[in-house]
């Protein structure tokens, strides 16, 4: 897979297991997150050179039998909220691998434990920080990836039933998800890159403090299927998630 993917939010759940499936698939992979030092193990670690023993990752798996070789992981420190990280960020993606195919705007953050949070206790300061880290930072991400992508480039935005569903304790993040999918219907209205939602439904991650759910492993591929193989006309402005993705592959 002769692909470059840049990825937000890339050291832990989801964006983490992304990030490994394009590797295993052959990709160069664009990995970043706030935590330099996390970025720093999980490049190492998909690169089959450290042993990510803090989270309990497993090793990469080798290159198969059939002369399938994996990517290569990439990664530099980036904070979603400053667009001069994200600028910066792009332009050494572009010069170290060319055009971007396929960006996956990931970073997010839930201040407090989901459900939790109700929306008449969030304060200003944690609304504001929600907001600007996981609305205004896809807006941010998808605006300074623009001058760097591929002709028929993919952006996905992650996004789950919080975004459209009323559910008591969820707070800013709630708000937060709606407006991110807002604007990436505004991108793929705007944009010749096809700009789309993914939901992959309750992942047990960090973020959403969730211990009986799926896997972050077990929806990776449904982000590459939207990344690569699903039609654009199906991407383009929509919601894509598990039903779309399991129809489509059965």
């Amino acid at each position: 897979m002769d692909l470059t993917v840049a990825i937000t939010g890339a050291t832990s759940g989801v964006g983490r297991a992304v990030a490994e499936a394009f590797v295993d698939e052959g990709a160069f992979v664009a990995v970043s997150g706030r935590d330099g030092a996390a970025v720093d193990r999980t490049v190492a670690t998909l690169n089959g050179e450290g042993d990510d023993a803090e989270d309990g990752s497993e090793a990469p798996k080798e290159a198969d039998g059939d002369g399938d070789e994996r990517g290569t992981a990439w990664g530099d420190r980036v904070d979603v909220r400053d667009e001069f990280d994200l600028e910066r960020f792009f332009e050494r993606v572009a010069r170290e691998s060319g055009p971007v195919d396929v960006v996956f705007a990931n970073a997010g953050v839930f201040h407090g434990a989901p459900g939790e949070q109700p929306t008449t206790e969030v304060t200003y300061a944690d609304y504001d920080d929600t907001m600007r880290t996981n609305a205004r930072g896809v807006f941010a991400t998808i605006t300074e990836a623009v001058p760097h992508l591929a002709d028929d480039a993919r952006v996905l935005v992650p996004s789950g039933a919080v975004a459209a569903e009323s559910k008591p304790g969820m707070g800013a993040y709630a708000v937060s998800k709606a407006a991110a999918e807002a604007v990436a219907r505004g991108f793929a209205a705007d944009l010749d890159a096809t700009v789309g939602v993914v939901d992959p439904g309750l992942v047990a991650t960090d973020l959403t403090g969730k211990e009986r759910a799926r896997d972050p492993e077990s929806v990776a591929p449904l982000f590459l299927w939207a990344a690569t193989e699903a039609p654009a006309d199906d991407v383009n402005g929509e919601r894509v998630g598990l039903r779309e993705w399991k129809s489509a592959t059965r």
